[in-house]
């Protein structure tokens, strides 16, 4: 089970639980999981989200792996400027 932040307004679409687990090996396997059990977070995602793994913001990084002691957050998209 991977441990997932729930950062910010995507809160909302997860009951307002502030960290949920789910079963993922990489960031589509993350997605897939937390579209199913929220359905409500599903347009959000396929909207775009960035996720922060150990410290590093990443974006459509789908077969990035994740590691049984990572921490993770899931974010609304962050745009670089």
């Amino acid at each position: 089970m991977v441990a997932v932040v729930i950062w910010g307004s995507l809160r909302r679409f997860t009951d307002g639980q502030g960290e949920v687990e789910v079963e993922a090996r990489n960031f589509k396997e993350l997605m897939e999981a937390l579209s199913a059990r929220y359905p409500g977070l599903k347009p959000q995602i396929e909207r775009g989200v960035s996720l922060a793994l150990d410290g590093r913001i990443y974006r459509e990084a789908w077969f990035t792996e994740i590691g049984p002691d990572s921490e993770v957050v899931l974010m609304p998209y962050m745009a670089g400027g």
